[in-house]
């Protein structure tokens, strides 16, 4: 099977999943984002062993797994419940250094090593738990499909980004945007991109949101589709410049024509926070 094959299979797969997944919520959403978690940590420890770094791999693991199933848990009672998850934060944290201090010699670069382990943890698994705070929004349990577009707006806005970045980019071409970083990526492709990102929050939240009891203008629709077009750009090319600091092509091979966990998430460590501060900043959530 060919790579463009093997792309669109996993789309065919992954594009019914995502949406089954965020329409169910609750804890199912949380342990898909918590395996994702565990799953874009290890990738994250892979790029520092190959470097010399040793991270504490359980440690971490534990702590990509437990920050959205805590985040969920928080999210029954933010007077209550919030409280103790934090504190379980801070109890990890110790844990991670009691382990590093047996396990870690000075010479050991333990320091390097609990730096990698917990950034690998926050940025494999807490970035994405944004989308919990979206999916469960104050009123998720009255309106419950509103809320499911509303988590799924900011992923199809990347989708078309991204897809429109690639096609001008190619037809385009012109200079390089990171030519270091991602040698394939241009000017043109990066204003394509974006201006394809921004006519689709405009037309998805005219005739499709708004629809479903929401109310955005169109400065709100047009600020988001240019914020989530460019961080979403933005954080592809931030996790390029991690495989280019570990010599790799592809974060892992776990995704057939797809590569790793990483590289299909990439956007969307930058995107779920920002469209979860932006639909805080516009009073839906």
């Amino acid at each position: 099977m060919n790579n463009l094959a093997q792309r669109i299979l996993v789309a065919v797969i992954a594009i019914p999943a995502v949406v089954g997944i965020i329409w169910l919520g609750g804890w199912v959403l949380a342990a898909t984002l918590a395996l994702l978690g565990v799953l874009g940590a290890r990738e994250v420890y892979d790029f520092g062993r190959r470097q010399g770094i040793e991270p504490l791999d359980r440690t971490g693991w534990l702590a990509a797994a437990g920050i959205p199933l805590l985040a969920y848990w928080a999210k029954g009672s933010e007077i209550h419940w919030a409280e103790p998850a934090l504190y379980v934060g801070a109890l990890w944290l110790m844990f991670t250094l009691v382990v590093a201090m047996a396990r870690r010699e000075p010479t050991g670069r333990p320091l390097t090593s609990v730096s990698v382990t917990v950034f690998g943890a926050l940025y494999a698994a807490g970035l994405l738990t944004f989308l919990i705070a979206i999916r469960h929004g104050s009123e998720a349990t009255v309106r419950p499909s509103a809320y499911v577009l509303l988590s799924l707006f900011p992923l199809v806005i990347t989708w078309i980004c991204d897809t429109a970045a690639m096609a001008v980019g190619s037809g385009v071409g012109g200079p390089k945007l990171a030519p270091v970083l991602s040698p394939k990526k241009t000017h043109a492709g990066a204003v394509g991109g974006t201006l394809g990102g921004i006519i689709t929050a405009l037309a998805l939240g005219k005739f499709v949101l708004n629809r479903y009891g929401w109310n955005f203008s169109t400065g709100q629709l047009f600020l988001f589709g240019l914020v989530i077009s460019v961080v979403g750009q933005i954080g592809d090319v931030a996790e390029s410049l991690f495989k280019r600091e570990a010599g790799l092509k592809d974060s892992s091979t776990l995704i057939p024509g797809h590569g790793g966990v990483l590289d299909r998430l990439d956007s969307l460590y930058f995107v779920i926070p920002s469209a979860a501060g932006l639909y805080r900043l516009f009073g839906v959530i």
